[in-house]
């Protein structure tokens, strides 16, 4: 269960709250990384879930992270959420987030199957830069709202998700269709995976990346 705190700070253009974090020593701090070809709608699942807010045009993103705080099963929790760029050029960058990051949505657009089709890459990336086989990984088959343009089948997505043993979730970023249980699920996902490992994931996993541009939600 999501509960919002009070607004500080000022709302952007894009809905968005600029601020400085709050007291940290009692949440649990979740980073998360979205990741993901260009134009599938990282950055709109990404706004929709901070904001409540659908934006029609975005600029192709470097890195943008975000911040928000959740209740989320009787626990206080503070999403550090990276929504990284799909073009190749920015590879590194995304490489670097997926070094720090607790876990990830890979996202594709059901519209476009290119984009499905290189949602295994994206894992195999994450493994890599992880060096493990075992994180968590959400992949988002995300653009449902546009069922006559549709080329990737909600059964190909689910089939690819067990393949890879991921969970698997159909969005709509437009319609704000199953937008925060992407990234709930991603949460219970790594709550499950501290535990696994006794609250002592790996090192890693609790870097924080440079800063970047920074948005705040309470």
């Amino acid at each position: 269960m999501e509960d919002d705190k009070h607004n500080r700070g000022t709302v952007t253009e894009k809905g968005l709250v600029l601020g400085e974090p709050g007291d940290e020593s009692t949440h649990s701090i979740y980073r998360l990384v979205l990741v993901g070809v260009g134009g599938v709608g990282k950055s709109c699942i990404t706004i929709q879930y901070i904001s409540h807010k659908f934006i029609k045009e975005y600029d192709p993103t470097l890195e943008d992270s975000y911040r928000k705080q959740i209740t989320f099963e009787d626990e206080e929790c503070i999403l550090d959420i990276f929504d990284t760029a799909g073009q190749e050029d920015f590879s590194a960058v995304r490489d670097q987030y997926m070094r720090t990051g607790a876990g990830f949505l890979i996202v594709y657009a059901v519209t476009l199957r290119s984009s499905f089709e290189e949602v295994a890459n994206f894992r195999d990336q994450i493994l890599r830069a992880k060096d493990s086989d075992d994180i968590p990984i959400v992949i988002v088959g995300n653009k449902i709202d546009m069922g006559s343009e549709r080329k990737v089948s909600t059964e190909e997505g689910q089939d690819l998700a067990n393949k890879l043993g991921c969970k698997f979730i159909e969005s709509s970023a437009k319609m704000n269709i199953n937008v925060a249980e992407c990234f709930t699920t991603l949460v219970a996902n790594i709550k499950a995976f501290r535990n696994k490992y006794n609250n002592a994931p790996p090192s890693n996993i609790l870097t924080r990346p440079p800063k970047r541009k920074h948005c705040t939600l309470y």
